[in-house]
Order: structure tokens, then C-alpha cells, then sequence
């Protein structure tokens, strides 16, 4: 049987355990800045040489991380944009498009090759890798420019992209300082060392410990970090939390047994865990959005399920979003220290 105790979230000796994830964790700004400087040279001649080149007719995002530059993008950018995640270009890719690849670790053979199919078609290629990678060396070209990374954390790597993307004026700001400001402030509101009756990823964690998490966000952004923190706490927890859209999430809670007061809460078991609604705002002002989060938060009062809330309305919509993220993984990280095998 496992139960949750919530004193290991204080407890010193329990949280040296995991000492080792919670400071990666903290260290999410400083990587956003190191890539960002250590880019900054590289950027500036990449930019430089853009303003010889037309505006490209498409922008293709390529490569397994390209969803989350699809996500900031789409709505902005003033040419079609396309992400392809698959390991080869659409058929017409060719000599009018820019190709942008994010490749963290750079050494992935399927977006190596799509680097060089991109390269042979004559394309713009603009790739943030780490220098001397395997997807470096099928980046040298003509047309060509590499944007060094060494952190291998794929939000430092992406916020460096989108800088660049946000330069040559093909994207919205994305500002590395102001990103990796809102992830230190997550950093000092979930820090370890503080109680858990101030810290809003400990109290998340405790909300999470006797249910399953259905996790929404409203915005294109919020949703994707939506899905990568329910990813986040299944691997923690082995829960079946969910995240998706209104359409998906609503049948559930519909169809969750109304709380009773004479309930005894020591009689649920493992396999009958009831769902908490974790709602993740950023700010996002839409009268659909809205509309959306009114129905599922009703929903979840008919039944009375609990509804926790994530909130982030500062700095621009890629800092709320690793902002969103980044607590959600540190609830992710604690509810996997006070969850105890009996």
C-alpha cells in the first residue's frame, strides 16, 4: 500500500534524497542564461547575415522538439508555419523556406539527416546544437548557421531559437533574461528549504497525493505545459494523471461519483483514487478560454472535486510558460518524495 507523507516535504534528511533533481531544477535560469551568452556571438552574426536573405516563404520547425516552437510561433509568425517532428522535410521544402531545428543533445541521427536533406534542397537552415555534435557537423553550409548550446536542456535551447527567431522578426519576443528571471522566481517560491505552508509546489503535491490529476491549461501554451506536467507527475508517481483539451477532460469529471459527507477517506484505495482539476493560467485573456474553464471548474463543484490552480501573468508568454512548467515539476518532484511503500 502507499500513503503520503507529508513531513518528508520538511524534513531534512528526507529532501537530501532528492538534493540532486531539485537543484537541476533551480538551476533552470542560470542554463537559459549560459546558452543565451554563449549563443550571443554566434546570434549576432546569424542575424546579420538574415538581413541579406528575403523573408522566407515558410518557416519549417524540424526534429522531435519542434512542437514546442509550434506552440509560440503559430499564432505569431507572418509567414505559413509548419512543425514536423518526423525525421524528413515535407516534400516542398525547398530553397524559398527557412528550416529550424532545436537539437539539445545533437546526437540524433534522424535530425542529423533532416539537417542535411535540408542543406541539399538549397534551404535556409538554422540549427541550435551543441558544437561538434553529430547534427553540427550536418549543419555546416552555405546557407547555414549554428547556434551554440552545451546545457542539453531542451528550454534553454528553445528560448535561444526563439530569441533568434524574434530578431530576424519571425517570431514574438522572447526575451532569455526575462525567461530565466520567472524560472528564479519559481526556483525561490519552491525552493526546499521553504515550509510548505508558503510554498505552492509542496502544497500541490499534498493536493496530488490522494488523487488523480487532471491537468488543463487554457492557452496553447498553457496547454502544452499542461501535457508535459502530467508527463511529469506519472513518472513520479506511476498516477494516471491526464491533460487535454475541455472535450476530453469533461466526460471525466462528469462522470465522477458526487462526494459524500459520510464517505470514509481511509477506505478509497489505489485503484478508486478520485481526480483533482489542476487549472494552469497564464493570463491568457479569451473569452474562450474562459468560457472553457468555467465549464470544467462547474463541473468539478457538482462533484465535488477539488480544483487547484497554477497562475503566471508576468513577463512574456514564453517565461509564463517555463514558469507553469517549472512549478508544476517541482509538485511533480515532491509528490514522488512523500509517496511512501507501507
Amino acid at each position: 500500500m502507499t500513503w503520503f507523507d507529508e513531513s518528508r516535504l520538511d524534513d531534512e534528511s528526507a529532501l537530501e534524497r532528492i538534493d540532486l533533481r531539485l537543484r537541476t531544477l533551480a538551476e533552470s535560469g542560470s542554463r537559459v542564461r549560459r546558452e543565451a551568452g554563449d549563443a550571443a556571438s554566434a546570434m549576432a552574426d546569424a542575424v546579420e547575415r538574415a538581413r541579406d536573405l528575403p523573408r522566407p516563404r515558410a518557416v519549417i520547425a524540424a526534429g522531435p522538439d519542434s512542437r514546442l516552437l509550434r506552440a509560440v510561433l503559430e499564432p505569431w509568425c507572418p509567414v505559413p508555419f509548419v512543425a514536423w517532428p518526423g525525421h524528413a522535410l515535407p516534400g516542398w521544402a525547398g530553397s524559398l523556406d527557412l528550416v529550424a531545428v532545436l537539437a539539445p543533445d545533437g546526437g540524433d541521427p534522424g535530425t542529423a539527416s533532416a539537417v542535411a536533406e535540408a542543406l541539399r534542397r538549397g534551404c535556409q537552415v538554422v540549427v541550435a546544437c551543441p558544437p561538434g555534435s553529430m547534427v553540427a557537423e550536418h549543419a555546416e553550409g552555405r546557407w547555414s548557421a549554428i547556434l551554440p548550446t552545451t546545457t542539453r536542456d531542451p528550454l534553454a535551447t528553445a528560448v535561444v531559437m526563439l530569441s533568434y527567431l524574434e530578431q530576424v522578426r519571425l517570431g514574438p519576443s522572447a526575451d532569455p533574461g526575462t525567461v530565466a528571471d520567472a524560472l528564479d522566481q519559481v526556483a525561490l517560491a519552491c525552493a526546499p528549504r521553504r515550509d510548505l505552508a508558503v510554498n505552492p509546489a509542496k502544497t500541490l503535491a499534498i493536493a496530488l497525493a490522494d488523487s488523480n490529476p487532471l491537468v488543463w491549461g487554457g492557452s496553447v501554451l498553457a496547454a502544452r505545459a499542461a501535457r508535459r506536467v502530467a508527463e511529469s507527475v506519472r513518472r513520479s508517481s506511476g498516477r494516471a494523471a491526464i491533460a487535454g483539451e475541455v472535450d476530453q477532460l469533461l466526460p471525466v469529471l462528469e462522470a465522477t461519483r458526487p462526494r459524500d459527507v459520510f464517505d470514509d477517506p481511509f477506505a478509497e484505495t489505489s485503484g478508486d483514487l478520485r481526480p483533482v482539476l489542476v487549472v494552469l493560467d497564464d493570463g491568457v485573456d479569451d473569452p474562450l478560454v474562459h468560457e472553457q474553464r468555467q465549464q470544467l471548474e462547474s463541473a468539478a463543484a457538482e462533484r465535488g472535486v477539488r480544483v487547484e490552480t497554477l497562475t503566471c501573468e508576468e513577463g512574456d508568454e514564453v517565461a509564463r510558460y517555463a514558469s507553469l512548467l517549472l512549478s508544476g515539476t517541482y509538485a511533480a518532484e515532491y509528490l514522488r518524495l512523500g509517496l511512501v511503500d507501507d
